[in-house]
């Protein structure tokens, strides 16, 4: 039996296009299953927005349903009227800034001598020596216990809460950037000095170049810490920012304003997260 020309041209089509298929459907498997292999952007792009529905729907669902009474779990609707009322009133721009104010002081602060003294610290072993067994205790202690000491040693101004950030953030940053320094290749600088350098400039002039890329990866990764530190700054002796309004929340049961405010802090950090990448697109581009 011979097949007219259209219905096998119709067959052979048919059976093309599940050929297509099933390599799409194992290159997506593959670009998955590969460990480190780089997935597509809208792929990556896609995934993304499909764990948030999840999430939105999944938080939908559990208010709707019942199975979460509406005083532990606000409906998303609740948490978006008490946004949207709280920034037409202009009180959620007050607490935000006060509460970025203190975020980035700190972190500034914290930055400003972390930065050189983990740097020399990874490169010089002497300066390892002294610091690295005190500051390998104080970075395993709790932020919390600390905040009665910060109130009666400082008071109860924005000192305080600045202090707890930089308590939080300085002594992880110290080790993380200590740690860059240490990896920096040693052949690097045997050859720096073979061209002039002098050993006074090392840190400046070739460790920290060599370990820009990861400095900055640092920094973003305790940006990111120091958000999470902010809501033990403000709740105690705090008048404004977002941990402080959680606190009056929960006294009150204002369950919407309490997830507003966490919600706003995941913002802010995402916000500087990406601040920070384009940073280092931009001030090392040769890492990327």
């Amino acid at each position: 039996m011979t097949l007219a020309p259209n219905t096998s041209s119709l067959v052979s089509n048919g059976v093309t296009a599940r050929v297509e298929e099933g390599q799409a459907g194992r290159s997506v498997l593959k670009v998955i299953a590969t460990p480190f292999r780089a997935v597509p952007r809208s792929l990556s792009i896609t995934l993304g927005f499909m764990v948030w529905i999840a999430v939105i729907g999944g938080w939908f669902a559990l208010t709707y349903s019942g199975a979460v009474k509406e005083m532990f779990l606000p409906r998303p609707e609740s948490v978006l009227s008490t946004t949207i009322s709280m920034a037409l009133d202009g009180s959620l721009w007050e607490h935000v800034f006060a509460s970025v104010q203190v975020v980035l002081i700190g972190f500034v602060l914290s930055s400003i001598v972390a930065v050189p003294l983990g740097l020399t610290m990874g490169t010089y072993r002497i300066v390892q020596a002294v610091l690295e067994p005190l500051v390998n205790f104080i970075r395993y202690l709790p932020v919390t216990s600390f905040v009665p000491l910060f109130i009666l040693w400082i008071g109860i101004g924005i000192e305080q809460r600045v202090a707890v950030i930089v308590f939080g953030v300085f002594f992880q940053q110290l080790v993380m950037i200590a740690d860059s320094a240490r990896s920096v290749q040693r052949d690097l600088v045997n050859a720096a000095y073979t061209l002039g350098t002098k050993r006074g400039d090392t840190v400046f002039h070739i460790v920290f170049p060599a370990t820009l890329p990861s400095v900055l990866d640092v920094l973003r990764v305790t940006m990111g810490w120091a958000w999470t530190y902010l809501v033990v700054a403000e709740l105690v002796a705090a008048r404004s920012g977002l941990g402080y309004i959680s606190l009056k929340a929960m006294r009150g049961f204002q369950v919407d304003v309490i997830f507003m405010a966490i919600a706003m802090i995941g913002i802010l950090g995402l916000c500087t997260d990406q601040l920070f990448r384009g940073i280092r697109r931009l001030v090392a581009p040769w890492a990327n």
